[in-house]
């Protein structure tokens, strides 16, 4: 039987309340377990939902800073203003101000020419239409950090017309292609998503939650760089995966006729699409060569938005029509507060003494390592967000990895990108899922035999191939040790 609002709000007035009302633990300030009843409540009130996000992070931030204000003894460890220190976090503007570029894909409909394109070039048959819809993913990827509108706004409208031009119908003929071309949709951008930092709005608050409690950091390239062998080893395999799994009846395609129907409709290319594709190869430029040019991500993000309004590819307001971006702005950036100031009262650093007196794998680190990223996998059944998902579990299994000799480097790459490829698991693992599910090609066991493969084996992957890479860019100092 599902809650009604008041029965949800309810629940997460109650949590705080519990807490307030319980003596705080020996070793935690009295401010650290106040703050940690009022995050709680906020990692339930994500799962639960009663309002959006923003809402409730809005309302967490400020009983936040009112407990502070009212909390004797507070001020040795936290000051109010810092509740709101995570709205000045870069991380949290790059991911703002890329959605603009993420939208100006959609609107001009430079996303959909580019698609088109591509299966002119090599979508003469189902299964190339699979790789398509991975090359695809993967050029928009950088630009993109909603992956939501990316797979829902781009490539779901065209891969599903592509499905019906074939004449396959969610009723009467899925298996035809609809089924493999779609369940391949999800399974990609689940995978492109965890490529690049730019590529998925948690992938910036999984690093700044887990940077002060293991002491390891990335820039965009170096980001990039982690991801790269192990990420586009599995995005090759995916298309093929799925094809095993859900294979579709018909082998070929007229595809050179669906792209010029698109194109078609589509007329000559526009000013702002040439433009849009000019700043879209300045931004990658600068952030790959960022360190060179003496400028970091969020600059070039916030420039390259600018230009966009400049040059008239969008417009001011479209960037406040851009509902996705002004939602992560507010609720990235209380979150990333909330967990700021309970790092500031002492909270992770109790919560790992507690840990290091029950968990002990002696000197197996390694192993540590390996089951905290299983079970960051496994746990992904129980989350519909990936950003609810970030905000309950990143921290813990980061200090849970701390303090069980995990290596601090390996275990960060290890919990980033599982963040993503992990949600591949269900058909409700991220934004994405429900939007392809919900075309009504596909049945829930194929998705989820297809999401464990994938996921699972994702896993197995890193924890080899991903992890000799990434021992290879520390022993030629590519990638920071941990402080």
């Amino acid at each position: 039987m599902a809650l009604s609002k008041v029965q949800k709000l309810a629940i997460l007035v109650v949590i705080p309340i519990i807490v307030f009302l319980l003596p705080a633990p020996e070793g935690l300030s009295l401010i650290a377990w106040r703050l940690f009843g009022l995050y709680l409540a906020t990692i339930v009130g994500l799962v639960l939902k009663p309002y959006g996000e923003p809402v409730i992070l809005l309302a967490a931030v400020a009983a936040s800073a009112a407990v502070i204000g009212n909390t004797e003894g507070a001020e040795q460890f936290v000051k109010v203003s810092q509740t709101l220190a995570g709205y000045q976090s870069g991380t949290t503007w790059l991911i703002f101000t890329a959605f603009t570029l993420s939208s100006a894909f959609v609107i001009t409909g430079l996303g959909k020419r580019i698609a088109y394109h591509l299966i002119a070039a090599m979508g003469n048959t189902t299964l190339r239409l699979g790789y398509v819809t991975m090359f695809l993913d993967l050029l928009l990827s950088p630009a993109t950090p909603s992956n939501t509108a990316r797979a829902g706004g781009i490539v779901f409208p065209i891969i599903n017309s592509v499905a019906v031009a074939l004449g396959s119908d969610p009723e009467t003929s899925p298996k035809k292609a609809g089924r493999y071309l779609l369940l391949n949709v999800y399974m990609v951008v689940k995978t492109t998503s965890y490529i690049f930092l730019t590529a998925m709005a948690p992938n910036a608050l999984a690093l700044s939650l887990m940077a002060p409690i293991l002491g390891f950091n990335l820039n965009w390239i170096q980001w990039f760089l982690a991801a790269s062998v192990p990420g586009l080893l599995c995005l090759f395999i995916i298309p093929f995966i799925c094809y095993l799994i859900a294979p579709p009846e018909m082998k070929q395609v007229d595809n050179k006729e669906i792209a010029r129907k698109g194109l078609e409709e589509l007329g000559p290319m526009s000013f702002r699409e040439k433009a849009l594709a000019v700043l879209f190869v300045i931004a990658l430029f600068c952030w790959i060569f960022a360190d060179a040019l003496n400028v970091n991500a969020t600059t070039v993000a916030l420039a390259v938005m600018v230009l966009c309004i400049v040059l008239s590819i969008v417009s001011w307001d479209d960037i406040r029509k851009n509902k996705a971006g002004w939602d992560t702005l507010i609720w990235y950036g209380g979150i990333i507060g909330m967990s700021g100031v309970l790092d500031k009262a002492g909270f992770f650093t109790w919560l790992a003494d507690v840990l290091g007196k029950v968990l002990n794998f002696g000197d197996h680190g390694t192993i540590a390592l390996i089951a905290i990223l299983t079970v960051s996998v496994a746990v992904r059944y129980l989350f519909a967000s990936g950003g609810a998902y970030v905000a309950a579990m990143v921290p813990v299994f980061a200090t849970v990895g701390k303090v069980t000799g995990a290596p601090a480097e390996l275990l960060t790459l290890g919990l980033l990108f599982s963040n993503s490829y992990g949600g591949s698991v269900t058909h409700y693992g991220g934004g994405p899922g429900p939007i392809t599910f919900g075309a009504g090609y596909n049945d829930i066991k194929s998705w989820w035999i297809a999401g464990a493969v994938i996921a699972f084996g994702s896993l197995i992957i890193h924890a080899t191939i991903g992890m000799a890479w990434w021992e290879f860019l520390f022993s030629m100092e590519w990638l920071p040790v941990a402080k």
